[in-house]
């Protein structure tokens, strides 16, 4: 199944639209855990605890990679696809280069790590994009309109009567979507702003970070995000759940908190 119709799955099969972000920090993992094998079981204790309640899961690739840890992310993703299949993983790498080596880079996404999606800077154009949307069954998510503060300051540059962010959206929409496998990152920060990209995109599903840790509020990300059909959203977060609690309950509570974000985020859907 590719990465649209698992993702379209997951939110019926779970009722669901959280994704999970995987962000393992040494210093802030439970007690007893340390080293890559506390990684992976972090990591695997999380998923094995929330599967039925969440979309899609996140890992942040940075997270592995500073902790030469790359080889804990390719088993804690075959964990996922082998436990849990059916819900999907998208590689947060934000990755964006020249063609040859974008090329390098989508072999390392689908090949090496296996993921269902990736995450692209879009800044230098459709060539580098390319090499990944050539993968019609993955999924290739674009920042758009980003949760962090400094976002504007490219983000909101007037670019011929509409900021960049919204060239961006339509762009993605009518040029680079050509096999349906397209989705873009719109931080819950700027919910307004999101649902102006909703407007240009339709029914394109939209990575939306910025609940939690980040304030982002879920109430306005539904009224501005969701498509006709309540769905349309991956709304992710991260810290706020898997550091729920540092103590040996850590995968029960990040259940917990992963379900009263799925619920809370239901409560504002339409009917479905």
């Amino acid at each position: 199944m590719n990465f649209m119709n698992s993702l379209k799955d997951a939110w019926r099969r779970n009722d669901s639209l959280v994704c999970v972000g995987l962000d393992p920090e040494p210093g802030r993992l439970p007690e007893g855990l340390s080293g890559e094998e506390g990684l992976f079981t972090f990591c695997r204790e999380i998923v094995d605890a929330t599967a039925h309640v969440v979309c899609a899961y996140k890992p942040q690739i940075a997270y592995f990679a500073a902790q030469r840890a790359e080889g804990v992310l390719e088993r804690v993703i075959r964990h996922i696809h082998d436990k849990h299949p059916g819900i999907p993983v998208i590689l947060d790498a934000k990755r964006g280069d020249i063609g040859s080596t974008a090329k390098q880079y989508s072999v390392e996404a689908f090949d090496r790590f296996d993921a269902d999606a990736v995450t692209l800077n879009p800044y230098m154009g459709k060539d580098t994009a390319e090499p990944f949307l050539a993968h019609a069954d993955k999924g290739v998510i674009l920042l758009c309109r980003t949760s962090n503060p400094g976002g504007a300051d490219f983000q909101a540059l007037d670019c011929g009567g509409l900021p960049l962010y919204l060239r961006v959206a339509e762009a993605v929409a009518r040029d680079w979507n050509g096999n349906g496998n397209c989705a873009l990152v719109t931080g819950a920060t700027w919910p307004e702003e999101l649902g102006r990209v909703r407007a240009i995109v339709g029914n394109m599903p939209l990575l939306v970070p910025g609940i939690g840790a980040q304030g982002g509020d879920i109430a306005a990300v539904m009224q501005h995000g969701q498509t006709t059909d309540g769905t349309g959203l991956m709304i992710s977060s991260s810290r706020a759940i898997i550091y729920a609690s540092s103590g040996s309950d850590f995968a029960e509570v990040a259940h917990q908190k992963a379900d009263e974000m799925r619920k809370s985020v239901n409560s504002f859907r339409f009917e479905r």
